[in-house]
């Protein structure tokens, strides 16, 4: 079974989102505040956490950053908050997805499901299960990134788009495919989703983002893997 780690302090919206996700068969934990929050997912290992951004004790944000210490788990940001710079803070601390409120728990739901099933499907591997570029290396097997000899903290979602592009060096990988493959067919033409983590990825792994060497856009199609020199 699924479990979730829910962590919001309306008792009201928890009670839905927990009658909602046991119908559809998902192990439910909540929490009301950030500490309850790390610790139960501590002691439960939850496969992906719902958190809203305004919690009692803590910033939600705070949570993620807390969170990504230690573990990949996926994470949807539920939120009233809806700008832009919030959003973008909750993705670069390391959530995977962001649904603002007010909602449609159906959509909700197929997003969680299509986080859950990102973690648990990779591409075929490559020839070399660790590829190396002149400033970043990539290891398939331990699932790390490493820029100049340090680790660097991928979210699911950026690990998983970054694995696509690695197993295809050279070969164009179309939007569609991507955005089918990591975020589900029904969001299949929102390109808006790769281009932040893309610029995300960039940003992690590129010696210059703004005139990337590896991680290649071909405009209007799709995004290419290359490594010049190997």
């Amino acid at each position: 079974m699924t479990r979730v780690l829910v962590v919001e302090d309306d008792p009201q919206l928890v009670r839905a989102l927990v009658i909602n996700m046991q119908a559809r068969h998902f192990g439910v934990d909540a929490a009301r505040d950030g500490a309850t929050a790390l610790r139960l997912a501590a002691a439960r290992q939850p496969d992906a956490v719902v958190l809203d951004l305004g919690l009692p004790d803590m910033d939600g944000v705070d949570v993620i950053k807390a969170l990504r210490g230690w573990t990949r788990v996926p994470i949807m940001v539920l939120s009233a908050r809806s700008a832009s710079e919030e959003k973008i803070a909750a993705l670069d601390a390391g959530a995977d997805d962001y649904v603002t409120k007010p909602f449609s728990m159906d959509e909700l739901l197929a997003r969680l499901r299509a986080a859950v099933r990102r973690t648990e499907s990779a591409p075929a591997a490559p020839d070399a299960v660790v590829v190396a570029t002149e400033h970043f290396t990539v290891d398939l097997v331990a699932k790390k990134a490493v820029r100049d000899g340090r680790d660097i903290r991928l979210t699911p979602t950026e690990w998983h788009l970054l694995e696509i592009l690695v197993c295809n060096p050279g070969r164009l990988v179309s939007q569609k495919q991507l955005l089918s493959e990591v975020w589900g067919v029904s969001q299949s033409t929102k390109t808006n989703y790769l281009r932040v983590y893309m610029a995300q990825l960039r940003r992690k792994l590129e010696a210059d983002p703004a005139r990337p060497r590896h991680l290649i856009t071909e405009p209007g199609m799709g995004y290419r893997f290359e490594n010049p020199g190997n």
